[in-house]
């Protein structure tokens, strides 16, 4: 309930195919309906790319500026070159100039190629976002979920500061950096959360990341575990049926052993981190966005409005309690 309900900032990160932009989208649709002012962020390289965030709101690409995207929620997609142009127009103080320079093709090669320069104005423009204030006094985006991308990029996000600041101690960057830094390694302000799969490869890339997060000081919230395949047999039938599949090929053999591995590597996961761990359940995909919607508010134990979705099989923590 944390993760809605006080933070302002929200990391979904881990390895691609994981359903990382579906879980966004449900956390978007959660902090809505409790009446938050939702941003949600993904990180691109070119603004006419095509988002798989954007899919989940009907779209095909998130706009360049936030815009709603669905009742109370807006949307927008996070560019180097947009964040770079925010910072030299607060260090200039002049557009023209700011525009000036990232005309300058030496400058603009530089921006590109250089070491960490990619990530500077994508935290720049996260910054600028957060910093951007509504009329009531408060915040014009009180929660920005961002879809954040696979492990190494995600690290190099939350890691920037501290890498920056050692290399450029004073000045307006550090200055900035340190403001960023304040946001995202605030734990009563922000969270990442790691989406993966109960499978092998996705499990071992979730401990990597999370031990990746923790060197970088940013607060966890914890993992979601997604796509949880439904144990369709009892386990009498399961005990009838193994000694046959062990000794025949039999078309299925894979979808029968799913829970199976699914569990044993929930086990492992668990053995192996403190994170609040969070089972998501497989759905099907034409109705995804509010079955999780669904699932994770049950996780959190919130009440469902009037107005919900058909139920979804409940989410549980990974110990089977409800």
């Amino acid at each position: 309930m944390d993760a809605i309900e006080d933070k302002r900032i929200l990391l979904l990160t881990g390895k691609g195919g994981v359903g990382r932009s579906i879980v966004t989208a449900a956390l978007a649709h959660i902090a809505q309906r409790r009446g938050r002012r939702v941003l949600v962020a993904e990180l691109g390289d070119d603004p006419d790319d095509y988002s798989p965030l954007a899919r989940y709101f009907g779209r095909d690409r998130l706009p360049v500026d936030p815009e709603e995207l669905a009742p109370g929620i807006r949307g927008v997609v996070l560019l180097a070159r947009t964040g770079q142009d925010l910072f030299l127009r607060q260090v200039l103080r002049s557009s023209t100039l700011s525009r000036a320079a990232l005309g300058s093709d030496p400058i603009r090669r530089l921006l590109s190629a250089g070491p960490s320069f990619r990530e500077m104005g994508i935290f720049f423009q996260l910054l600028a976002l957060l910093r951007l204030p509504h009329r009531d006094g408060g915040h014009e985006h009180e929660v920005v979920i961002v879809d954040m991308p696979a492990t190494g990029h995600a690290l190099s996000l939350t890691g920037l500061p501290d890498l920056l600041l050692r290399l450029v101690p004073g000045g307006p960057i550090a200055d900035a950096l340190r403001e960023g830094k304040g946001y995202l390694n605030d734990p009563a302000q922000s969270a990442a959360w790691v989406v993966t799969l109960p499978e092998t490869l996705p499990v071992s890339e979730c401990l990597e990341l999370l031990a990746g997060l923790r060197r970088t000081e940013m607060p966890i919230g914890g993992v979601f575990l997604n796509r949880f395949p439904v144990d369709a047999y009892t386990p009498e039938e399961r005990a009838a049926l193994a000694p046959i599949l062990a000794q025949h090929d039999v078309l299925g053999a894979e979808t029968f052993n799913r829970p199976g591995l699914a569990h044993r590597e929930t086990t492992r996961l668990r053995a192996s981190t403190d994170a609040p761990i969070y089972v998501l359940p497989e759905v099907p995909h034409a109705h995804v966005v509010a079955a999780l919607t669904e699932a994770a508010e049950r996780a959190w134990l919130l009440p469902r409005p009037a107005s919900s979705a058909s139920p979804a099989p409940a989410a549980t923590p990974a110990n089977g309690t409800p």
